[in-house]
C-alpha cells in the first residue's frame, strides 16, 4: 500500500521533533496519537471512548472506538450488551471490552489547535524526562557550557542538551559572566520541579576544587593521590590535604606540578584563589600544624573526646596563624574538622602562671599549709586536693625538702577536707531534694548530684529520662563555625561513654529495661562460643 503524502509527512515530522528533542521517536509519535485522540473526542462526544494509533512504519491512522461488554446496557455511547458482543467475538466475557472503527474525520482549526496543545505538552514532559534522567546520575561532575542570560545575578548554562543555573551565591565573589561566555562548573544537585528538572552547578564548593585537581594531577585520576579534605574561602584562599599512597611519590609536588603549572591552572579556572596544598597526615597534632602553615607552631595540646586543640605559636607568628580576617585558622579548622585556638607564648605562659598561683591558694586553704609548702605542690605537678589525698604516699614524700611524715600529714588533711566538703555538699543535696536512690548510680559523685538537683533532676526516674547531650553537651558544625552547647555535668570530666552507661543503669534501677534487654541471649551466646576460640588462640601463641 502507497504511502500517502500526509501519512509521510506525519512521520517526517516526529523524525524531525525527535532528532531536536533528543527523544524517542515512538514517544512523539504516541504523542500525537493522544492529540488525535483529543481532536476525535470533541468530534465525537468527549464521553465516547475513542482510541486512536498511528502505524509507526505507514503513518495510517485508525481511529477506533471501545465499548465496556455489560449485561444490561445504560449508556449505548460506551457500553454493548454480553449477546451482541458475542455475535462478534463468542469468547467475549462481561467486563472485557470491544472496539469498533470509527470514520476518518477532518480537523477543524479548535480541534488543530488543541491538538498542536497536546502534542507540544507531551514532547515537552518527555525532554524533561529526558534531561532529568540523563543528569541525575551525574551529580559530582564538572560540566562545560555557554551563558545563555544572566538573570537577577544568577547564571543560566546552556550545556547543549539541558539547561542549568548558577545561583548568585554560588559563584566565586566579583566573578561576572555576560551572554557568550564558556564556563566551567560542578554539578551538585538535579531535582524534579513543577517547572521541569533544575540542574543546579557550583562554582564555590570545595568539591569543584577537588574534582580539578583531579582533571589536572593524573595521580589523583590514577588514585596514587587521594584528596582527604579541601576548604575553601572562595575567590580569595583554600587549602587542600593530600595523601600519597606510593611512598616514592611526594604527594604536594604531585599537585603543584613542573614549575607550578598544575596548581597554576587551577588557580587560573578559580579567579586566581590561592591555594595551600598540605601534606595530610593520621596524626591530629601534625596534620594541625602542617594546616596552619606558614606560621610556625611550637606547642599544642589535644582534647580529643571534644575535637579541640590548642596551639602556641610564637608571638610574632600571631597575626601569621590567625590570618586576615581570622582567615587561616578559620580554613584550617574546617579543612582538619577541629576547633582551633591559637594562643602566643606570652598568653600561655601567663595562663600558666595563673593556674599555678591558683593551685598555690586552693592547697593552702585546703591543706592549710604555708605559701613555700603549696607552691612546692603545684610545681610538681599537683592540680587538685583529690590528686594529693589519693596518689602514692612516695610521690609527695620524693619533693625536695618533704619526708614520709611530711607527705602522711599532708594526706591527712586532704582527705580530711574531703571528707568535710563532702559533707556539706551532701546536705546540700538533701535541700535539693535529690533522691537517695541516686547515689547508687556508679560513678555519679555528691558534686554531680548537686549540680543535678540545681537543673532540676533529682528522682531516679528524672535521671533515667536524660539523654547523653543533655550531661555532657554537644556541638553543632554551621557554615565551618562550630558551636557548643553545655551539659549539665560540663567540668567533671565525665566522657559520653560513661555519661550513657550511668543513664541506661538508672533505666534498668527504674524498670524502664530489662537485664534481657540490655543482654539480648543471643548475643550471650555469641560471646560464649567466642570464649573458647580465644582461650585456644591464645594457648596455640
Amino acid at each position: 500500500m502507497a504511502v500517502s503524502a500526509n501519512r509521510l509527512e506525519l512521520l517526517q515530522i516526529a523524525d524531525a521533533v525527535a532528532r531536536e528533542k533528543s527523544i524517542d521517536r515512538q514517544i512523539v509519535i504516541q504523542a500525537m496519537a493522544d492529540a488525535i485522540q483529543k481532536a476525535a473526542r470533541s468530534r465525537y462526544g468527549q464521553e465516547t471512548d475513542v482510541l486512536a494509533d498511528i502505524d509507526s512504519k505507514t503513518g495510517e491512522i485508525k481511529l477506533q472506538r471501545r465499548l465496556l461488554v455489560v449485561d444490561q446496557v445504560e449508556d449505548y455511547g460506551t457500553q454493548i450488551p454480553l449477546e451482541l458482543a458475542r455475535d462478534r467475538n463468542p469468547d467475549i466475557q462481561l467486563g472485557d471490552y470491544v472496539t469498533e472503527p470509527l470514520p476518518p474525520m477532518d480537523f477543524g482549526r479548535i480541534a488543530a489547535q488543541s491538538a498542536k496543545q497536546v502534542i507540544v505538552q507531551k514532547v515537552r514532559e518527555a525532554e524533561r524526562d529526558r534531561q532529568y534522567d540523563e543528569y541525575k546520575d551525574r551529580v559530582g561532575e564538572i560540566v562545560n557550557g555557554t551563558v545563555k542570560r544572566v538573570e537577577y545575578g544568577n547564571v543560566i548554562v546552556d550545556l547543549g542538551r539541558a539547561e542549568a543555573i548558577i545561583r548568585r551565591d554560588e559563584m566565586i565573589p566579583r566573578e561576572n559572566f555576560r551572554y557568550g561566555d564558556r564556563v566551567r562548573a560542578y554539578i551538585y544537585d538535579v531535582r524534579r520541579e513543577q517547572r521541569g528538572p533544575q540542574i543546579f552547578l557550583s562554582r564555590t564548593r570545595p568539591e569543584f576544587m577537588a574534582k580539578l585537581f583531579t582533571m589536572e594531577v593524573p595521580e589523583i585520576y590514577d588514585g596514587i593521590i587521594e584528596i582527604k579534605s579541601v576548604a575553601r574561602d572562595p575567590g580569595s584562599r583554600a587549602k587542600i590535604a593530600v595523601i600519597s599512597r606510593d611512598s616514592s611519590i611526594d604527594p604536594v609536588g604531585a599537585c603543584v606540578g613542573m614549575r607550578g603549572s598544575r596548581v597554576q591552572a587551577v588557580v587560573g579556572e578559580l579567579q586566581g584563589e590561592k591555594i595551600d596544598i598540605i601534606p595530610w597526615s593520621p596524626d591530629a597534632a601534625s596534620f594541625i600544624v602542617n594546616a596552619l602553615q606558614p606560621a610556625e607552631v611550637t606547642k599544642v595540646v589535644l582534647d580529643e573526646e571534644a575535637e579541640r586543640i590548642e596551639v602556641v605559636v610564637p608571638d610574632d607568628q600571631l597575626s601569621l596563624a590567625i590570618g586576615r580576617r581570622g582567615q587561616n585558622v578559620r580554613l584550617a579548622s574546617q579543612l582538619t574538622g577541629w576547633d582551633i585556638d591559637i594562643l602566643t607564648e606570652q598568653e600561655e605562659s601567663e595562663r600558666r602562671q595563673a593556674e599555678f598561683v591558683e593551685n598555690t591558694n586552693t592547697f593552702m586553704e585546703a591543706l592549710n599549709v604555708d605559701e613555700m609548702v603549696a607552691q612546692l605542690l603545684a610545681s610538681e605537678g599537683f592540680t587538685s586536693v583529690e590528686e594529693v589525698a589519693y596518689v602514692d604516699q612516695d610521690e609527695i614524700a620524693t619533693i625536695e625538702g618533704f619526708d614520709e611524715n611530711t607527705a602522711e600529714e599532708l594526706q591527712a588533711r586532704a582527705r580530711e577536707f574531703l571528707d568535710r566538703l563532702e559533707a556539706e555538699l551532701d546536705e546540700e543535696r538533701k535541700q535539693l531534694g535529690v533522691s537517695d536512690d541516686l547515689r547508687g548510680i556508679d560513678g555519679l559523685t555528691t558534686a554531680m548530684l548537686v549540680a543535678l538537683g540545681k537543673q532540676g533532676i533529682k528522682s531516679l526516674e528524672d535521671f533515667a529520662g536524660c539523654a547523653s547531650d543533655d550531661l555532657v553537651g554537644w556541638s553543632e558544625r554551621k557554615a565551618g563555625e562550630t558551636t557548643r552547647y553545655p551539659g549539665i555535668l560540663d567540668g567533671f570530666n565525665l566522657s559520653r561513654v560513661e555519661a550513657e552507661r550511668m543513664i541506661m543503669d538508672a533505666r534498668l534501677k527504674a524498670g524502664w529495661v530489662s537485664e534481657a534487654d540490655l543482654y539480648p541471649p543471643e548475643a550471650e551466646a555469641a560471646e560464649d562460643e567466642a570464649e573458647p576460640d580465644a582461650a585456644g588462640e591464645a594457648a596455640t601463641v
